[in-house]
């Protein structure tokens, strides 16, 4: 009898120590499990953290190779807007060369026709003065000229009107002066060889005779004393 309650008593003590042991490993566990959960929260911050200092770190070069790539492309609109305006330039400036050309490619030609037309004048000049020369060839001659102008016209070479004209040396050139009573001074009287244009352009100048001042009589009588004095 006394033997079983000491058995039940060592019984009783060993379901205490295992009940005590398994309430001690639970405890151990939670916190071991607690431990685990709060490193892991801890490394998922600093993992956060590192993150995004990390995204921080890299948003700076993306900034800067923006604002380069920005500051390129001004650049390169800027030259392309230089270009264009170059080249607009460039093609006027073609454009307008090559009217020129066109419209003035026969000018040496014409020039040396002019020589012949001067010729054809003068014949008809001499001729009709003449009273025997055959009316024939005057006509010939007249018709040849006529010819050789509407050949020159459909040139764009026109002749210029001088005669009457006030002298003007972008067109004219004088090679005398005379004394007129029926023009005033500077005007143009006589026409030794017509001019002419090609479009707007001066191929030659006419060769005239322009008109100057008659001196009056007053100046004619000082001139006579002064003259009588110095022969005195």
């Amino acid at each position: 009898m006394g033997a079983e309650n000491v058995n039940n008593d060592r019984a009783n003590d060993n379901n205490q120590i295992d009940e005590k042991n398994i309430s001690e490993k639970n405890v151990s566990d939670e916190q071991l499990k607690s431990g685990k959960t709060q490193l892991a929260e801890n490394g998922d911050m600093a993992d956060n953290k590192t993150e995004a200092d990390q995204n921080k770190e890299s948003e700076q070069p993306v900034t800067s190779d923006l604002e380069k790539l920005k500051v390129e492309k001004d650049d390169y609109y800027d030259r392309l807007l230089r270009a264009s305006a170059e080249f607009d330039n460039y093609k006027k400036r073609a454009n307008r060369e090559m009217t020129e050309l066109r419209k003035y490619a026969n000018e040496s030609l014409t020039r040396e026709l002019l020589s012949v037309v001067d010729n054809l004048e003068r014949a008809i000049m001499m001729s009709t003065e003449n009273q025997t020369a055959v009316d024939s060839i005057v006509e010939g001659v007249d018709m040849t000229l006529k010819e050789i102008l509407k050949i020159l016209e459909k040139f764009y070479v026109t002749p210029l009107i001088s005669m009457g004209e006030v002298f003007d040396p972008r067109f004219h050139q004088a090679v005398g002066q005379e004394e007129s009573e029926d023009s005033p001074a500077n005007t143009i009287i006589k026409e030794l060889q017509r001019g002419y244009m090609i479009h707007d352009r001066l191929l030659r100048p006419a060769m005239v005779i322009v008109s100057k001042a008659k001196p009056e009589n007053g100046d004619n009588d000082k001139k006579s004393d002064e003259a009588d004095s110095e022969n005195k």
